[in-house]
């Protein structure tokens, strides 16, 4: 079986698929292109629970591109090269899941330009799933600079035809121009980072490569290595987001279409947290230690300020925005206490938190393509037009704020005890100190958002609730959250594996 599992084909078989998708051979038909586009990611799914199922941690997947018998650059030491280890594995598994869902909730959401949609789509995906899988520094920023076309595109560009004051084209547009200036600068200071090390690993160790197992962080001068990893977690910065790199955020989730906002939070955001991991949690251990401490108290903003700023929401859609910066401060807390708990618990909340979002934004999209409305101070009363949709609402809302018995509750209390549990700093513990009583913030917006628009005596028309395709993507959702919650080990002795 081992023969038939490729990464190559993993990665670049989406790219593939969105050329031919874009191409004029392929039928303008937007069932055909729905259904085919579908079975094109549920085939992607399975095909990474393969690798999955045959992936021994003792021998990861590598994999080598030549170009007529030569690497990419080989007079530079660049290769064309892959590798999936314990944690990439997951992250690629999860893209994977959250692209077919994406997919299925594009049903109602996407009206229109049905070949480009599908087709960046398809492109993004490949993008994601380079950065998660490149064991190259070059490879690696290859596919994040790439990863900002389909991006831009997905966010600015009219899926549908405008119904309400939320469907505004020009904050579209501004959102992705915003997106894209924020990521690309972010990107040239990383770029700076990474040929600094590049070079410095050259000149300290006498290697020419840009593979991340031959950089040598300890010959490299103190000084040199803490510029170094300040340029590059500004660049992973804005994707996480860090504040004050977050402005984008909220107005791409607000002005893109429901099904991009669910890969947006649902992977593009751990793209960010990724490249700490790989880059400065990994490659230079010495100047993440020293900088953990400041980063930690970086995270505890992260939680406690967005938080009160979702709270002051009142679009859906922003609240869940705002709530994904707040628990990916989570995430960086984990990464920042250099531990073994710590780094299972950053991983297991991004895999966690990719699930909530996908079911909150897929919530505030079916309430949108109803009501035409998203404001929960005029929403009420939905739960009674709408039984199923605000059964699985408050499931997921309640496995957001971290209830026992859901996926949440188990890595906010390892980010805790990892914080708690770190032995070089202070500080850490401090911050942890803070973080814990500061996650009640999260029940406050989200029972409020839940209460308001689902409570209540409401007047409407006759309005359907959820379809079979919405039931899909909700069901699914809730799955991975309650097997998680349940079963946690499942995750936890991969993530450890690594």
């Amino acid at each position: 079986m081992e023969i038939f599992l490729s990464i190559p084909f993993l990665i670049f078989m989406p790219l593939a698929v969105s050329l031919l998708l874009i191409s004029p051979l392929f039928t303008r038909n937007e069932i055909v292109i729905r259904r085919f586009s579908k079975s094109v990611f549920l085939f992607h799914f399975f095909y990474s629970i393969l690798l999955l199922a045959f992936y021994d941690s003792a021998n990861p997947y590598v994999s080598e591109i030549h170009f007529f018998g030569l690497d990419w650059i080989q007079s530079m030491g660049i290769k064309f090269i892959f590798k999936i280890d314990s944690i990439s594995m997951i992250m690629t598994v999860l893209t994977s899941f959250v692209f077919l869902l994406a997919a299925f909730a594009s049903k109602y959401n996407i009206r229109k330009n049905h070949k480009f949609y599908y087709s960046m789509l398809m492109l993004l995906m490949s993008a994601i799933l380079g950065i998660f899988t490149a064991a190259d520094m070059f490879v690696f920023f290859l596919f994040w600079e790439l990863e900002l076309i389909p991006a831009y595109f997905l966010i600015g560009v009219e899926w549908k035809e405008p119904v309400s004051c939320y469907d505004n084209r020009q904050d579209a547009k501004n959102s992705a121009v915003k997106f894209v200036l924020f990521t690309f600068l972010g990107s040239m200071i990383m770029l700076l980072g990474i040929l600094l090390l590049y070079y410095y690993n050259f000149v300290s160790s006498g290697t020419l490569s840009a593979g991340f197992s031959d950089i040598t962080d300890s010959l490299i001068p103190d000084g040199m290595q803490n510029l170094i990893a300040i340029c590059l977690l500004i660049g992973f910065g804005v994707k996480l987001p860090i504040i004050p790199l977050h402005t984008w955020l909220p107005d791409a989730h607000t002005n893109a279409p429901t099904p991009v906002s669910m890969v947006l939070a649902g992977i593009l955001l751990k793209t960010g947290a990724y490249g700490i991991f790989r880059f400065n949690y990994q490659t230079l251990p010495e100047s993440f230690m020293k900088i953990a401490p400041v980063l930690a108290v970086f995270a505890l903003i992260n939680i406690i300020y967005t938080a009160f700023v979702a709270y002051a929401q009142t679009d859906i859609k922003r609240i869940v925005a705002y709530s994904s910066i707040s628990n990916m401060g989570l995430v960086l807390l984990g990464l920042c206490a250099i531990n073994q708990i710590g780094i299972s618990a950053s991983f297991f909340h991004m895999t966690a938190h990719a699930l909530v979002t996908c079911g909150l934004f897929m919530i505030a999209g079916i309430v949108y393509l109803r009501l035409k409305n998203r404001d929960i101070n005029t929403l009420s009363g939905i739960a009674a037009y709408m039984p199923r949709l605000f059964g699985f609402a408050a499931l997921i809302v309640l496995a957001s704020i971290g209830i026992p018995a859901f996926a949440p509750f188990i890595s906010e209390i390892l980010t805790i005890v990892g914080a708690m549990n770190s032995d070089f700093s202070d500080v850490l513990k401090l911050v942890s100190v803070f973080a814990l009583p500061v996650l009640i913030l999260s029940s406050c917006y989200m029972l409020k958002f839940l209460h308001n628009g689902f409570f209540g005596e409401g007047e409407y028309e006759k309005i359907y609730d959820i379809s079979i395709h919405e039931f899909i993507v909700l069901a699914s959702v809730l799955a991975g959250l309650v097997i998680f919650g349940l079963f946690p080990d499942a995750l936890l002795n991969l993530i450890q594996a690594g």
